[in-house]
């Protein structure tokens, strides 16, 4: 009888033993908040297993064991409980507390929506006044010539590249994962309007870009941007100054800082600067503006026209006169000016 208890007791002891050890490895991989860090931003993918999202964390160094959370989410039943998502996973959560934080469906995203034609800097403070990214981490971020080579900009920042869309971000989203996705969402609307894209050299697609932003800033009706596209093409082939205003205004607002003019003068006209075609010939060094897909649409396939200038029917029309001579022009031009004045 005394071995008998003998084993027994030894029994006893080797299973809470056991059990202490389980126990202390279960707080230690399952219970114990996480510090690192690892980025915090996550995405739970449509129809993704759990297994799959438990493997991506341990990757990530967002929990220390995808094996403790696979067995804990048998036990618990809770391996069937992630939704998919786009989550901003707190600090200081144990393992559990991660993986109940995906099961939540919690994401905080911002609804935010840019148009066509705006530059950088005018991106830059929307995405800031939604509290999506600070103003001048989005601004250092995208005129990181070496990050936005990475994204397949051929261009020294990512101006003209930023797509005019409706975005859905976590609050104080990172400033790389904002500009990535915007230029991605460019590239995805560009494969569809031109799907031969890749096939152009890295600086015939820039340069596209270039005249689809100046289309972008010119062009009011829609129909028009095609007609608007042609008359820069032509005015390019012929070694003419393209003469757009709107790099005129890109020089005063987004160079020298000045308030967006209501009118410009013929002093305007000659600001010296390399973005302004009144005094350069050719394209300017970059693009003026984010290029919707009307404008993009509209460079990849302009018109085919003899047109060389074009101007406002009147200065409350959203329609221009086109013109093949300057002579016509000019009798255009006058009735505009006239209607202004």
């Amino acid at each position: 009888m005394k071995k008998i208890f003998t084993v027994v007791l030894s029994v006893v002891l080797l299973a809470l033993i056991g059990a202490g050890i389980v126990g202390i490895y279960a707080y230690s991989t399952l219970f114990k908040a996480v510090e690192t860090a690892a980025d915090r931003d996550f995405t739970v993918n449509a129809g993704e297993s759990y297994i799959s999202v438990v493997m991506r964390l341990e990757n990530r160094g967002l929990v220390p064991s995808a094996l403790a959370l696979q067995l804990y989410g048998r036990v618990t039943g809770s391996d069937t409980a992630v939704q998919k998502g786009s989550y901003i996973i707190p600090e200081n959560l144990s393992p559990v507390e991660v993986m109940e934080y995906l099961s939540s469906g919690h994401q905080s995203l911002i609804r935010v929506t840019i148009p066509e034609g705006r530059t950088l800097g005018q991106v830059a403070r929307i995405l800031d006044g939604s509290g999506i990214v600070g103003e001048e981490d989005f601004l250092r971020v995208s005129r990181d010539t070496e990050f936005v080579r990475s994204l397949g900009i051929a261009g020294d920042t990512a101006e003209g590249y930023i797509y005019p869309e409706t975005y859905y971000f976590a609050e104080d989203f990172p400033a790389e994962k904002v500009v990535a996705h915007m230029v991605d969402t460019f590239f995805a609307a560009l494969g569809d309007i031109f799907p031969d894209y890749a096939s152009l050299s890295a600086r015939e697609l820039h340069e596209t870009v270039i005249l689809a932003s100046i289309v972008e800033r010119e062009y009011m009706a829609d129909h028009e941007a095609p007609l608007i596209a042609s008359v820069f093409n032509n005015r390019l082939e012929r070694g003419m100054r393209l003469e757009s205003c709107a790099t005129v205004v890109y020089v005063m607002t987004e160079i020298e800082g000045l308030d967006h003019p209501t009118r410009l003068f013929f002093s305007d006209l000659n600001r010296p600067s390399e973005f302004n075609t009144y005094v350069n010939r050719g394209l300017p060094p970059a693009p003026i503006s984010g290029v919707g897909a009307i404008a993009l649409n509209a460079a990849f396939y302009p018109a085919d026209s003899d047109y060389l200038f074009f101007v406002l029917q009147s200065p409350q029309a959203s329609e221009h006169v086109f013109s093949e001579s300057y002579e016509d022009h000019l009798s255009a031009s006058e009735v505009y000016y006239f209607k202004l004045n």
